[in-house]
């Protein structure tokens, strides 16, 4: 199995969850098209990053598996912060607010995706609900100079030892919220895998 990504924390939950996975990021453009959404961004990326991974490393039967999650308040997409200062700017805006967490998955068998294209792609879109604390300043200015939120989407990792202290609630998945919604995701998985048998 192909995990169509580098991210640290899906490769993490990937295999514990049990998966023996090869990794191979993929490589497209991530633009948002004109007038696209987030959910359906988040979605057509997903099966973007697997239909280019399994076109260039999948072996007929192997299954590939890709994902994209973005943070959204207000339709607005909140993606990597660019520096500290956007980083800053993000946490103000998420502050004492409640904004959702997207994550779009797709898994593609190598061989029916060449086959069948993107017809071939099982796919789906969760989404989590987080509430911020309000958040002073002092707190942000912290949390930013800890390098923490720089990498990641919306200037925060809900896993982390900052991230975790803003976090007043979820409603939904939390580890849709750390990148990979996996328990949905193997469910997709095993079901692919039994109809292979």
């Amino acid at each position: 199995m192909i995990l169509a990504s580098q991210s640290p924390r899906r490769i993490e939950l990937m295999r514990e969850a049990g998966y023996d996975v090869v990794v191979e990021p993929a490589d497209i453009d991530e633009t948002p098209l004109p007038d696209e959404g987030p959910r359906e961004l988040v979605g057509r990326l997903a099966v973007s990053k697997a239909m280019a991974v399994a076109a260039q490393h999948g072996h007929e039967d192997e299954l590939v598996v890709a994902a994209d999650t973005i943070v959204t308040i207000d339709g607005e997409i909140l993606g990597k912060p660019a520096d500290a200062d956007d980083a800053c700017h993000m946490l103000r805006h998420l502050s004492g607010r409640t904004h959702q967490v997207m994550t779009g998955a797709c898994v593609v068998r190598a061989g029916e995706a060449a086959e069948a294209g993107e017809a071939a792609a099982r796919r789906f879109v969760e989404v989590t609900d987080v509430a911020f604390y309000p958040l002073i300043d002092e707190e942000i200015r912290r949390y930013v100079d800890s390098g923490e939120p720089l990498d990641k989407a919306g200037a925060y990792g809900i896993q982390g030892v900052g991230g975790r202290m803003l976090v007043k609630k979820i409603d939904g998945d939390y580890y849709n919220v750390v990148g990979l919604p996996i328990a949905r995701l193997a469910r997709l998985i095993d079901e692919m895998l039994n109809e292979a048998r």
